[in-house]
């Protein structure tokens, strides 16, 4: 994503800003804000809904300046938000200190990842923005707002996944750990039926279990990453992959972190693909649904019974486990979770039709969409999968009464309550 072309990275959104800025300090960034009527904040344009578009003034961060803080004896790490968690998980691997979990991607920004509730995989582990314990916005004054974990224990959940709603974040303070190694092996051909079946050995196999498929066959690829540091579990369904692969059938496995058993860093491990590759402009879709994770075995059955009409238009689909927080617009929100993500071909008149059999199906299971993926809901039906969503519009009210923050799709969303 650019300035000049002001699509987000799949190219399937045209941003509908009046203007664009790039501040090269938090200084600037608030007079810039103070300045507009209506303003919102863009990260790596890694969403493909309509989640960070406004009609106003659309701000990137990735210019201002780079900052990693590190403090050892709290177990925390400050970063600007404009910086990607590729560029943050080196420098943590430096000083010895890791994050619990990362996303399939490490190229998407921090603070982009947080605002919408984006995840990794593990059954211990929660989605990314439960690591915050702090962060700093600016307010529709230009105002510097400061909230974290400790001071602000009633508000801080409904103020980390915001959508950006709430103002423009301009730092955040994440939870860290001592350095930890794993390895990161496949296994190949696990049928679907013992997947669903022992579905909780399946995805307790490792610190982090993928599951995917195409879902119009029987089997499945498995991707296990194991903590050195913890016990293997024993599972071994399929039979071990005998070389590196990709998760996407036919892309070229030099792009994935290396696998086959061989120790590395959890920096290295963690993602699906390497974060020293940047990759270009997608040329895919994509929707995820968050269920209960007791769901799950319905939920495989169900889109086995669609398998013949999405396997023809998905590049892959992943299923992957997401411990239950306490954030108020988290998908994850208060149940342990399971996510059934789909990669869909770039052709948007045939994916839509496969999206809404996808939620006929799922909706009736519990589901809840990715705030920055496709869905075929509205923002009525979508607030009302989130109990919270009323101490949410009180919370945006109080921070921006004005609503500058807010774009088309958290007016629907919010005006609902």
């Amino acid at each position: 994503m650019t300035l000049d072309t002001a699509t987000n990275w799949a190219g399937n959104l045209t941003f509908g800003a009046a203007r664009w800025h790039r501040p090269r300090s938090v200084d600037e960034l608030r007079r810039t804000v103070a300045d507009s009527a209506r303003i919102r904040a863009v990260g790596s344009g890694h969403s493909f809904s309509a989640v960070a578009d406004t009609r106003g003034d659309l701000v990137r961060l990735d210019a201002l300046p780079p900052t990693v803080d590190l403090d050892p004896d709290a177990s925390t790490v400050t970063v600007s938000a404009g910086l990607r968690y590729a560029d943050v998980i080196s420098v943590l691997e430096r000083a010895g200190l890791a994050l619990a979990n990362l996303a399939s991607l490490p190229h998407i920004s921090i603070a982009g990842s947080v605002a919408t509730g984006t995840h990794g995989s593990g059954d211990t582990q929660r989605c990314l923005a439960a690591s915050v314990r702090a962060l700093q916005l600016v307010g529709p004054e230009g105002d510097l707002v400061e909230l974290s974990r400790d001071t602000d224990p009633d508000l801080f959940p409904g103020a980390v996944v915001a959508l950006g709603a709430l103002g423009i974040v301009t730092r955040l303070t994440l939870d860290v750990e001592p350095s930890y190694a794993m390895a990161q092996r496949v296994r190949v051909a696990v049928p679907l039926d013992e997947v669903a079946a022992r579905f909780d050995a399946v995805s307790g196999a490792a610190h982090s279990v993928s599951v995917f498929t195409d879902w119009g066959g029987d089997e499945a690829q498995v991707w296990l990453k194991r903590r050195l540091d913890r016990p293997d579990s024993g599972w071994s369904g399929g039979r071990p992959a005998d070389r590196p692969m990709n998760p996407v059938p036919g892309m070229p496995p030099e792009f994935s972190t290396e696998q086959l058993d061989v120790p590395g860093p959890w920096c290295e491990r963690l993602p699906h693909f390497r974060p020293e590759l940047t990759p270009g402009a997608g040329e895919e879709l994509q929707s995820e649904y968050y269920l209960p994770r007791a769901a799950a075995p319905a939920a495989i059955a169900a889109l086995r019974g669609l398998g013949q009409r999405l396997a023809p238009a998905l590049h892959i689909a992943e299923v992957r486990t997401v411990r239950a927080d306490d954030l108020w617009l988290s998908p994850a929100h208060g149940r342990d979770s399971v996510t059934f993500h789909f990669t869909w071909v770039k052709d948007l008149a045939r994916v839509q039709p496969l999206i809404a059999d996808v939620e006929d199906a799922l909706m009736p299971l519990g589901a809840r969409p990715h705030w920055g993926k496709l869905t075929a809901l509205t923002p009525r039906e979508i607030a009302a999968l989130y109990e919270q969503i009323g101490a949410f519009a009180q919370l945006a009210r109080k921070y921006d009464p004005s609503g500058m923050f807010r774009n088309d799709f958290t007016d629907a969303l919010l005006d609902t309550v």
